[in-house]
């Protein structure tokens, strides 16, 4: 074949291909594709969901109910648009000689570097790890619109290694802080354009995380506590997850406390970084007050912010969950 015919197909071809790993790092120890196993076709995860519920569930009028709403959330239609158009990749990597596992998630075909969205999920322990479903729900509509997502499942979760634990806010924090130093072995990604979303445990991981880096350019947040003082007087049952979870815990409480509450340290953080903080009203596990606070005290401090408020909503945000998608994906695209 002619040899400028051959250098006009290449230049044609995307950038950067949808390669089988995704982080050419030698700390990444493996890489497995999402979409893999009962996730290679909508009908095998159907079917996957419909056993579960069958082994769990001995009620068959419950067990339809919530089957149908799976299927009210999870369409066959969105799930072959995403397996189309992205690349999802589970992996594990090093962080203080801890095997930790991780995601990343970018669109196939990419023909420029694109902006990175560092993820920091809630709960804690195994308890709000990110599974498929919770990929699809919430990371797969912000990739979608040209955005590389990873994320760490934090030290200790969904793992049988003798390593780290999930201390909720104490050195798993630096389970979020090595992601910025994947970035740049991630072809597709721009190292220069990174931001930062949490949500619920996920805006605590985020704020500390800034006090240890100036790279992220922007933040949202959704349902985050900014003053865990405050939110344990409103939600007591926290207190088991913090003796648990947090060295020192019953000597040291209120220190620890603090240490994790960035109204405490908000002086500590970049003060031009743009934060998105989004809330709704009727949240029963963390108070609404958590945000507007936050957001008084950003205010005050003349840090760019926005807050937005989702009138009734819950800890999830399930009522607004496209509105909320769409000012996350707008937030970024102007920020970063």
């Amino acid at each position: 074949m002619n040899k400028l015919l051959i250098a006009g197909i290449l230049l044609m071809l995307p950038l950067f291909g949808n390669t089988a790993g995704l982080i050419a790092d030698e700390s990444v120890l493996a890489e497995r594709n999402c979409f893999g196993g009962n996730f290679a076709s909508y009908d095998t995860w159907r079917l996957f969901i419909r056993n579960k519920l069958e082994k769990k569930i001995k009620n068959v009028d419950m067990r339809a109910k919530r089957l149908a709403a799976f299927d009210r959330k999870f369409t066959a239609a969105d799930f072959n648009r995403f397996k189309e158009g992205l690349s999802c990749r589970n992996f594990q990597y090093m962080v203080d000689g801890n095997k930790v596992k991780g995601f990343i998630i970018q669109p196939k075909n990419i023909t420029e570097k694109l902006p990175v969205v560092i993820y920091n999920r809630g709960g804690n322990g195994n308890y709000g790890g990110v599974v498929f479903a919770s990929m699809v729900r919430n990371l797969f509509p912000i990739a979608e619109q040209g955005f590389v997502i990873i994320g760490s499942q934090y030290r200790g979760t969904f793992s049988k290694d003798k390593g780290g634990d999930d201390e909720f806010g104490g050195k798993d924090v630096n389970d979020v802080t090595a992601l910025f130093k994947l970035i740049p072995s991630i072809a597709s990604a721009n190292k220069n354009r990174i931001g930062m979303f949490g949500i619920s445990r996920g805006g605590m991981q985020t704020y500390l995380s800034l006090k240890q880096t100036n790279q992220a350019k922007a933040v949202a947040v959704i349902s985050g506590v900014s003053d865990l003082s405050i939110g344990l007087a409103e939600r007591p049952a926290m207190e088991k997850v913090y003796k648990k979870r947090i060295p020192n815990y019953n000597d040291n409480k209120q220190t620890e406390l603090e240490k994790r509450s960035v109204l405490k340290w908000l002086d500590q953080i970049p003060q031009d970084v743009p934060i998105l903080l989004l809330h709704g009203t009727a949240d029963k596990r963390v108070a609404v007050e958590q945000s507007i606070t936050l957001a008084a005290a950003l205010n005050k401090a003349k840090m760019p912010n926005k807050l937005v408020l989702y009138p009734e909503d819950n800890h999830g945000l399930v009522r607004n969950k496209e509105q909320a998608t769409q000012e996350i994906v707008a937030w970024f695209k102007k920020y970063l």
